[in-house]
C-alpha cells in the first residue's frame, strides 16, 4: 500500500508538467490557432526558469522567467501566424525546432550546475494521514495550482463573457469580427497566455521536478500535451484526467522497475508514447465526435474584411 501510494504521488507530479501545458495549449486552440512549438517554448523556458534559479535562488523568480519567455516566443509566433498569416503548422514547427537548438546552446553552462535544497511542503493535518497524506497532500503548491487551473479555466469558458467570446472567436472569427471584436487581439492574447502557461510547465520540470538541467529534457511532453487536447476534446476537465492517466503511464515503468518485473528498459520507455499512439488512432475511429467538439476555425487563417 505504501508503494501505491508513491505511485500515485509520483502520477500527480508527472501529470503536473503535462496538465499546466495541456491547459495553455487548449486556451490556444479554443480561440482557433494550432501551435506545435510547445516542445521548444518547453526547452526555452526550462533553461531560463533554471538559470534564473541558480543565479538568484528564487523558485518564484525562475516561475516567472519560465512563463516569461514562453509567452515572449508564444507572441512571436502568434504575430508570425495572425498578423503576417505564415502557415500555422509550419511556424508551430519552426518554433519547436528552434526551442530545441536555442535552449541547447544557452544551456551549455548550466549542465553542471545545482539548485540549492529543495524545500519540503506538505499539508499540515492532512500530511499525516496514513497512505493519503504521502499520495495526495505532501506535493508542490504547483501541484494544486494545476488542479484550480482546471477549474478556473473550466469556469472562464463556460461561465463567463470573456470565455464566451473566445469560444466564438474560436468558432467563427467571421461572426465575431462582424459584431466588433478585435479577433487578432483576441487570438494574440489567447496565444501569449498558452505559451505562458507552457514556459510555467517547462520551468517546472527543471526547477522542482528534476531539478536540473539537460539538454533535450522535456523528452516529449510538449507533443504529449498537444495530443492531450485531442484526446480531451478540448475539455479542461478532460485535460487533468488524461495528463494524470500519461503521468501515470510515465511513472509505472519505474515502479514496475522497482518491483522487480523483468521487462527491457526500452519498452518501459516507450509506454508514454505508445499509449499517446493508441489514444489518437482509437480517437480517430469516430471522426463525426471529434469535428462536433474541436472549434470550427481550428487551424483556419482570418483575413478581416475579407
Amino acid at each position: 500500500m505504501e508503494s501505491f501510494a508513491l505511485l500515485i504521488a509520483a502520477t500527480l507530479n508527472a501529470g503536473t508538467v503535462l496538465a499546466i501545458a495541456a491547459l495553455g495549449l487548449l486556451i490556444n486552440e479554443r480561440s482557433g490557432i494550432v501551435n506545435l512549438g510547445a516542445e521548444g517554448m518547453m526547452l526555452v523556458a526550462a533553461v531560463a526558469g533554471f538559470a534564473t534559479a541558480v543565479h538568484t535562488g528564487s523558485d518564484l523568480l525562475a516561475f516567472a522567467a519560465g512563463a516569461g519567455a514562453g509567452a515572449l516566443l508564444a507572441a512571436l509566433f502568434g504575430a508570425l501566424v495572425i498578423w503576417l498569416n505564415t502557415n500555422q503548422y509550419a511556424s508551430g514547427l519552426a518554433l519547436s525546432l528552434f526551442g530545441a537548438g536555442f535552449s541547447a546552446f544557452v544551456g551549455i553552462r548550466y549542465t553542471q550546475e545545482k539548485l540549492s535544497a529543495r524545500p519540503h511542503f506538505e499539508i499540515p493535518f492532512l500530511a499525516d494521514i496514513p497512505l493519503l497524506g504521502p499520495a495526495l497532500f505532501r506535493h508542490h503548491p504547483m501541484v494544486y495550482l494545476a488542479i484550480a487551473l482546471t477549474a478556473g479555466l473550466a469556469w472562464f469558458l463556460y461561465r463567463s463573457r470573456a470565455g464566451l467570446v473566445l469560444r466564438a472567436v474560436g468558432e467563427s472569427p467571421e461572426s465575431a469580427h462582424a459584431l466588433g471584436y478585435p479577433v487578432r487581439r483576441i487570438r494574440l492574447a489567447a496565444v501569449a497566455v498558452g505559451g505562458a502557461l507552457c514556459g510555467l510547465a517547462g520551468a517546472y520540470l527543471s526547477v522542482v521536478y528534476t531539478p536540473l538541467w539537460v539538454e533535450g529534457m522535456v523528452a516529449g511532453k510538449g507533443w504529449i500535451a498537444l495530443a492531450l487536447t485531442t484526446f480531451a476534446t478540448w475539455r479542461p476537465a478532460r485535460v487533468l484526467l488524461g495528463a494524470y492517466l500519461f503521468g501515470g503511464v510515465t511513472m509505472l515503468q519505474f515502479h514496475l522497475q522497482g518491483q522487480g518485473v523483468d521487462i527491457p528498459s526500452q519498452w518501459l520507455t516507450m509506454l508514454p508514447y505508445l499509449a499517446t499512439i493508441v489514444v489518437l488512432v482509437l480517437i480517430s475511429r469516430n471522426p463525426t465526435w471529434i469535428r462536433v467538439n474541436m472549434p470550427a476555425s481550428l487551424g483556419k487563417p482570418f483575413f478581416p474584411g475579407s
